[in-house]
């Protein structure tokens, strides 16, 4: 709820971090209200990992986190997530799928499944209306198309929807985003932000598709799953996290990397900045949200904001224990993991 979205927020200002990119689509659910599309929240907005209750955000509700988020100098990116991760939408609206039929709700886990038809006219005007919504709303100037994990479209048809989809955007005046993947396109908007999510020893073809973005004129978000993402248990005594992006990810780990050494051939004109993504399909409040993020926030507010050979993690970790003591003033919830001598 916006309730509990804006306290969160004061804990991303506190740490200077300026960008709060919101998720709002996926196989499981569909979480804004679309005035063109009532059914895409009305059937779409009930389901949720695990058979949980959906819910999502009115456009009021949105335009209230847009506006607090401003207050803090934070700006909002939205995500419809396209071509794959669509099954809410399929469920939702039977005219975008071939035969008709919507598809069925799902509350699992598994990716990849889902696709938009890619060859559709039904599918562009569909898009088109849900992105000139959605830019409406949004006064900042990205509109992240997603892109990841689509591996139910063919790589022709994919290739083919990035670049109208992209091109779908660029028509509302904003800046495209999407994950690394979009790099399959060779018609990208010039200016276009690719979000590396592989790992920090990059997979040829994740560095592929990522340096294919830079080659176009685009930029990169870096945000490399086994040191970026905060849904990872910190250690595996964690009764809640992931654990798929090579393990567990300590303080140290998300501390002690360099950006502009990830992607061979990519260095730091190349990045836009970085990104702590927090996937919530194993938490269910903000409260378990919150205590996820902290401390490791901190290690990637730093790796964001300081100058690489500044950097020092023994130098680091005085002043996060100096931080835990505020956050207990401050009610901020927050872990202690091992490894670290916590007041």
């Amino acid at each position: 709820p916006v309730a509990d979205v804006v306290p969160y927020l004061d804990r991303l200002a506190s740490l200077k971090i300026n960008v709060l990119h919101l998720h709002l689509t996926d196989d499981q659910g569909w979480r804004i209200a679309i005035d063109a599309y009532p059914e895409l929240t009305e059937v779409g907005g009930l389901t949720a990992v695990g058979g949980d209750p959906g819910g999502f955000y009115s456009k009021d509700d949105y335009r209230a986190i847009v506006a607090a988020a401003a207050e803090r100098h934070i700006t909002v990116v939205p995500e419809i997530d396209m071509p794959g991760h669509t099954n809410a939408a399929l469920v939702s609206l039977p005219e975008l799928n071939p035969d008709g039929a919507a598809a069925e709700p799902y509350t699992g886990t598994r990716v990849g499944f889902s696709t938009l038809d890619t060859r559709s006219e039904t599918t562009y005007r569909f898009v088109e209306t849900v992105l000139a919504e959605l830019a409406e709303l949004t006064p900042g100037p990205y509109l992240h198309i997603g892109g990841d994990e689509s591996h139910a479209t063919s790589p022709d048809d994919y290739a083919y929807f990035v670049t109208r989809a992209a091109a779908l955007v660029e028509g509302t005046g904003k800046t495209v985003v999407g994950w690394h993947q979009i790099g399959q396109s060779d018609a990208l908007p010039e200016g276009t932000v690719g979000q590396y999510w592989g790992y920090v020893e990059a997979p040829d073809a994740d560095a592929a598709d990522a340096r294919a973005i830079v080659a176009q004129g685009g930029r990169l978000i870096m945000s490399p799953a086994d040191v970026a993402y905060l849904d990872m248990k910190y250690d595996v005594t964690n009764p809640r996290g992931a654990m798929w992006a090579n393990g567990t990810t300590s303080v140290r780990d998300a501390y002690a990397w360099d950006p502009a050494t990830v992607l061979p051939g990519v260095g730091e004109a190349d990045i836009l900045g970085v990104e702590a993504p927090l996937w919530t399909e194993t938490f269910r409040t903000i409260d378990e949200v919150e205590e996820m993020a902290m401390p490791r926030l901190a290690a990637m507010a730093e790796v964001a904001w300081s100058a690489q050979e500044l950097r020092d993690y023994d130098d680091f970790v005085p002043r996060l224990m100096r931080l835990s003591l505020r956050w207990d003033a401050e009610g901020v919830r927050h872990l202690r993991p091992a490894g670290i001598p916590w007041p």
